[in-house]
């Protein structure tokens, strides 16, 4: 077997690889961003690489990756399934694997602080490739912090370049992926793929609150279309009221054009999720559910506060549409969630936590995205 260095020119998705001892730490948000953040939830997110992948090409019959998980399990749940590698010849799903043990990173789900266990490497390993020359990737767990360690085949590997326009994304723990069942199957991957454009997937779970240093890093990273997805985190995080939000969003879209002027811009609004439309944060587990092992989220705020300024996800996507037509800005577009995932969606792909699409409905808001957005919309 032949080991291959690990460095840039090899993975995709990633803005930043953190050197380590062992290897590589593929990071979402750049050093910058990190030093400014406060949130462990956030901390925690950014490194978990949803949309990287290693890319290269080769005549390697098997392929093998050693890495360090970390494995996130959080107090009082029941355990998470090892986080998935997902192995693409030519463009199409070929094999998945796990990589087991690793280290684990232990959360209270009621306030986000965590402990850190450290462990062993482990490897992955894809057989039976062929010996033709073909374009491998990786996808790397999107729910699980990976630390690179070695990648090595049976047979030299070459870098390759992008396969197309970089479509950067950023948005809440649907866009990062939480109930897709692989990496290469959350929704902005599906899509991603579909169009043949080069992911950047700045999606963090809890954790698309209008941040500026995620403002600047979307700005400072080089793109050919963007898209923003707004609002869920707000409400059920409770954080602005509506006086704050509307000059909050037009800042994070000013911040976004200092770096991109001309680039097509892409705004979208919440997908269905009835907990919220009408109810405002914020939001919490439902932990008579999580008592008896099963994990889903409630709305925990007023209705009638909504008069006061309280957002709700009907309120959100009203103020979106506004600014969007309010900013004159002939390469910034307004795409309403509900056109990728609404009430009939709902009525055949429930939430199964009350928040977060399931694998089924992934594919869904992925192939209505590369309609709505890439064939017919905005980025065609």
């Amino acid at each position: 077997m032949i080991t291959t260095a690990l460095t840039a020119s090899l993975v995709r998705g990633a803005l930043e690889l953190e050197p380590t001892e062992l290897g590589l730490v593929p990071h979402r948000l750049p050093a910058r961003a990190r030093a400014q953040n406060t949130d462990p939830r956030l901390a925690m997110a950014e490194a978990q690489p949803a949309g990287v992948r290693l890319r290269f090409r080769t005549r390697a019959d098997v392929v093998e990756l050693e890495t360090r998980p970390t494995k996130l399990v959080y107090a009082g749940a029941p355990p998470r399934p090892d986080g998935v590698y997902d192995l693409l010849v030519d463009g199409r799903l070929a094999q998945s694997g796990v990589v087991e043990g690793g280290s684990t990173l232990t959360v209270d789900p009621r306030t986000g602080a965590g402990s850190r266990a450290d462990g062993p490497t482990g490897r992955v390993r894809f057989a039976g490739l062929g010996d033709g020359r073909k374009d491998v990737e990786i996808w790397l767990p999107h729910n699980e912090i990976t630390e690179l360690v070695a990648l090595r085949t049976d047979a030299p590997v070459e870098t390759v370049p992008a396969r197309g326009r970089v479509w950067l994304h950023h948005g809440s723990s649907i866009s990062h992926g939480s109930n897709a069942a692989t990496p290469s199957e959350t929704w902005p991957a599906l899509a991603a793929t579909a169009a043949g454009v080069d992911l950047v997937n700045l999606g963090f779970s809890g954790n698309a609150l209008l941040d500026p240093f995620t403002a600047r890093a979307l700005r400072d990273t080089p793109a050919d279309l963007i898209s923003v997805k707004l609002g869920i985190n707000v409400v059920n995080a409770d954080l602005m009221r509506l006086r704050a939000f509307g000059p909050a969003v037009h800042g994070f879209l000013d911040t976004i054009r200092d770096g991109h002027p001309d680039t097509p811009l892409l705004v979208v609004s919440p997908i269905l999720c009835p907990i919220h439309e009408r109810t405002p944060g914020p939001g919490d587990f439902d932990h008579e559910a999580l008592a008896a092992g099963e994990v889903r989220f409630r709305a925990t705020g007023d209705p009638a506060e909504t008069a006061a300024g309280k957002l709700t996800l009907e309120v959100i996507r009203a103020e979106l549409e506004r600014i969007v037509a309010a900013r004159q800005d002939a390469r910034l577009h307004y795409l309403d969630g509900r056109a990728l995932y609404g009430e009939a969606d709902f009525a055949e792909f429930p939430l199964p936590d009350n928040l977060h699409p399931d694998a089924a409905a992934h594919r869904r808001i992925g192939e209505r995205f590369t309609k709505l957005v890439f064939a017919d919309g905005v980025f065609a």
